[in-house]
């Protein structure tokens, strides 16, 4: 993490909370020391102050997307000034925290930030970013490219359905850059990761006294997504009640603020994914039928990984380059025995589950070489594959040692290679900051947090 604050006080505190909720921190005083620091040093997140001397949070993001840095930027910002925020989450900002700040608020914002830059491949300062899960020369693959430029050119609302792991919402972003709508913002709304109240109030926003917490006015993602696209990540954990406000926005593209009466006028493409089947659940009752009908004006379905015959080993050469350049190491190389288990495995957990084993497999390489051996225990056999594997398990992950023990030497192991780095260890093994720090103190390695009940 770094943060950008000029203030002493103010940037001390910042640094002291992100430390104690398991990240590494550190901090500068102005954005032309923060981007002299995001030149020479990999950070996941930059946590910017709005009000600063010389170049301020907006300049400091303008440079930052100009410069295609690879990273994701929170704006903190006091209730005066929220509007600005508004812009700064337009030009590229992924949330914006106002001040005073709860611990929790900016430890989920931080969570959701590491999995936003997870999700999207390295770039570099002169390349244009990639689109990782776009990656492929399947037949599959040929035919959902050929669909997104038909659709994209459109401005109707596009439902995207696939499993967990797919790249539903790297399909999202290309819709949206393909589409007239590509100057205005695309903005992101994580459905499951917040409460029934959280999810109003992030998506219409509220009004100060609307409920216990709400202390001042908030401008919610419809309005932030004005003139561009909102994507509404996994749609079916909205619950009923919501659901039939969702559905009013889409058909009169009017909503009101929690806590107020007064209607406001949006112009938005609303993007939806799911890893839901869809007509099971409006069959259980979890699901209006009407709004699946809003929401499939036009369906997309991401094919999973399994039938997208000779893309693994394209995608695993990709990750593996992306990976070995973060960790400045030199460049491996998939062994043939490598090749041939990743070619067979089913990938239950498609293209995510083959990032995260391909970035392990780059941190905890002895040599320049990956083999089957050393990748196979980390795949997932709760579901078949095309044939089963022969190679044997290796010496450090020995038949009858329990699943809790594989587990605790894994995230030890890798710990210790990213010299005790919380934040790059979660990525690498493909968990939550949070859940790391969890684990971490039951081990006895990590003292426990202290209480950051209060505000920032």
């Amino acid at each position: 993490m770094l943060v950008v604050d000029d203030h002493p006080r103010a940037r001390a505190s910042a640094v002291d909370s992100l430390r104690h909720c398991g990240h590494s921190a550190e901090a500068c005083s102005s954005g032309a020391e923060a981007l002299a620091h995001l030149a020479t040093e990999q950070f996941d997140v930059v946590v910017t102050d709005l009000q600063m001397p010389g170049m301020n949070g907006i300049e400091l993001i303008r440079e930052i997307e100009r410069r295609r840095m690879p990273v994701q930027v929170l704006m903190v910002t006091a209730h005066a000034s929220v509007g600005t925020a508004v812009e700064a989450m337009r030009l590229g900002a992924f949330d914006y925290l106002e001040k005073p700040y709860d611990i929790d608020r900016l430890e989920e914002s931080i969570d959701r930030a590491i999995q936003r830059g997870a999700l999207q491949p390295e770039t570099n300062h002169e390349q244009p970013r990639a689109e990782a899960g776009m990656i492929g020369e399947s037949s599959a693959m040929q035919a959902l490219r050929d669909r997104i430029a038909r659709v994209a050119a459109s401005d109707e609302t596009v439902l995207i359905c696939g499993e967990s792991g797919v790249g539903k919402e790297l399909v999202a972003r290309a819709l949206h850059t393909q589409s007239p709508r590509a100057a205005g913002p695309l903005v992101s709304l994580n459905c499951p990761a917040l409460s029934e109240q959280l999810t109003e109030s992030e998506l219409f926003g509220h009004r100060r006294g609307a409920f216990t917490g709400a202390d001042d006015d908030r401008i919610g993602r419809f309005e932030i997504a004005d003139g561009g696209s909102l994507l509404l990540d996994e749609v079916t954990e909205v619950n009923l009640a919501l659901q039939a406000k969702l559905l009013r926005v889409l058909q009169e593209r009017t909503f009101e603020r929690v806590g107020s009466s007064e209607t406001q006028q949006i112009d938005v493409r609303v993007l939806a994914t799911t890893n839901r089947d869809l007509h099971q659940e409006i069959a259980e009752g979890r699901f209006r039928e009407d709004l699946y009908y809003r929401l499939a004006v036009v369906p997309l379905n991401v094919p999973p990984l399994r039938q997208r015959e000779g893309d693994v080993l394209l995608l695993a050469d990709h990750f593996l380059q992306a990976a070995a350049e973060k960790q400045q190491r030199e460049p491996l190389i998939l062994d043939q025995s490598a090749r041939v288990l990743l070619k067979k495995h089913a990938w239950p957990g498609n293209v995510r589950e083959l990032h995260n084993v391909i970035t392990r497999a780059c941190v905890l390489a002895e040599g320049h070489t990956i083999t089957a051996e050393l990748i196979q225990p980390w795949l997932r056999l709760d579901t078949p594959t095309n044939e089963t594997p022969t190679i044997q398990p290796s010496d450090s992950m020995p038949v009858g040692m329990s699943l809790a023990e594989i587990e605790r030497r894994m995230i030890l192991t890798t710990l210790e290679k990213f010299d005790g780095h919380r934040a790059k260890t979660a990525e690498a093994l493909g968990i939550g900051v949070r859940t790391l720090s969890s684990k971490l103190r039951s081990y006895g390695v990590a003292p426990r947090q202290k209480d950051f009940s209060g505000a920032v």
